[in-house]
């Protein structure tokens, strides 16, 4: 009998669960936001692929909180002692499941090497000259990192998103931090690093500043090089998602403008899901199923591990999509996530 499968779902009202038994009838877990406050959005999840019974959240105003239980009770490890507040992602180190880096609004790296019970501030990142003057012009959000993504080859090696002040990289995990710039735009929304070739880095941004959404760099971030989707006239990506076996297969979603201007228009985010096969070379619109999506958003990709070519789309609306054959055809779950706006998802299978 096939284990249950879980999907994480980080909303702007919290953490919800989606879980089924057979893949097809899905049901919300029971309200957990007693656990993970009410009152806090969760803008990343993370999970430890070697304990996935493990999860945390990232809360922006109170941390960072963890489930050891398939997210059915949770805790906030580091309560009383001083950490990070406003959380706006959290990776897991690949070296290290015990360590976790967190970013935060306004910018600030912090790391944990206890499972979040003991935080360290990284002030290094203030020692990149141009990090004091990022401004970031939205009303009620500070300059913040937006991603953080950590080298599965290369111990030590993290990637940090500022929004909008382009990108830093340490090789010292967290001790020095070079500014990454050359070609890249500096709205940066989202990191993957290439698990075939971690010289070869992808990027998903605002495309404000050069025109284009997708970049990529084939030297570790010394530079970069746009990917050419002008064909669909939308450039503003969010998120990325990397085939856990390929990595020439990636999936994000294009909107036309920011969500800003999206709320007041009657078409919406006027999006597509695209896909591509060749790290980039070229992209296609996945259509099959998503027909009805144009107004909506896809903000984030699931693969789930026990199939690869089985993804999952979480739409801010709260719909989710599943696609069984690696992004040719999709359907919508049974349920929708009761949210005001849904952000990250994770797939894990019970054991």
């Amino acid at each position: 009998m096939a284990s249950p499968t879980v999907l994480y779902v980080g909303t702007e009202d919290g953490v919800h669960i989606l879980r089924s038994d057979d893949g097809e009838k899905w049901e919300v877990q029971p309200d957990i936001r007693a656990q993970v406050p009410r009152e806090w959005a969760v803008r990343k999840l993370t999970t430890d692929r070697s304990r996935p019974n493990r999860v945390f959240a990232g809360t922006r105003g109170d941390g960072v909180w963890v489930s050891e239980d398939y997210g059915r009770s949770w805790e906030k490890p580091s309560y009383g002692r001083l950490g990070p507040g406003k959380v706006r992602c959290v990776a897991v180190d690949p070296h290290e499941p015990d360590t976790i880096y967190a970013g935060t609004e306004p910018i600030d790296v912090w790391v944990s090497h206890d499972v979040g019970k003991r935080w360290e501030r990284l002030t290094s990142v203030w020692d990149v000259p141009s990090v004091e003057s990022v401004k970031y012009t939205s009303f009620g959000t500070e300059p913040h990192l937006r991603h953080i993504a950590l080298d599965p080859k290369r111990r030590g090696t993290v990637y940090a998103g500022l929004q909008v002040g382009y990108m830093i990289k340490s090789t010292d995990g967290g001790e020095s931090w070079d500014l990454l710039t050359n070609g890249l735009d500096n709205d940066v929304h989202w990191i993957e690093i290439s698990h075939a070739n971690t010289d070869e880095v992808y990027v998903a941004t605002g495309g404000h500043f050069r025109g284009e959404g997708l970049y990529k760099s084939v030297d570790g971030g010394e530079s970069w090089f746009q990917l050419r989707t002008a064909e669909f006239a939308r450039r503003f990506s969010v998120s990325l998602g990397m085939h856990p076996t390929d990595a020439r297969i990636l999936f994000t979603s294009i909107g036309d403008g920011h969500s800003g201007q999206w709320r007041s228009r009657p078409s919406g985010a006027e999006s597509m899901v695209i896909r591509t096969k060749d790290g980039g070379a070229s992209w296609e619109r996945l259509e099959k199923g998503l027909e009805e999506t144009e107004r909506d958003y896809a903000y984030t990709f699931a693969f789930d591990p026990s199939s690869p070519d089985r993804v999952y789309a979480g739409f801010i609306s709260g719909n989710v999509y599943r696609s069984e054959d690696c992004g040719d055809s999709w359907s919508k779950l049974d349920v929708k996530v009761p949210t005001t706006y849904l952000y990250d998802m994770v797939c894990v299978h019970e054991e």
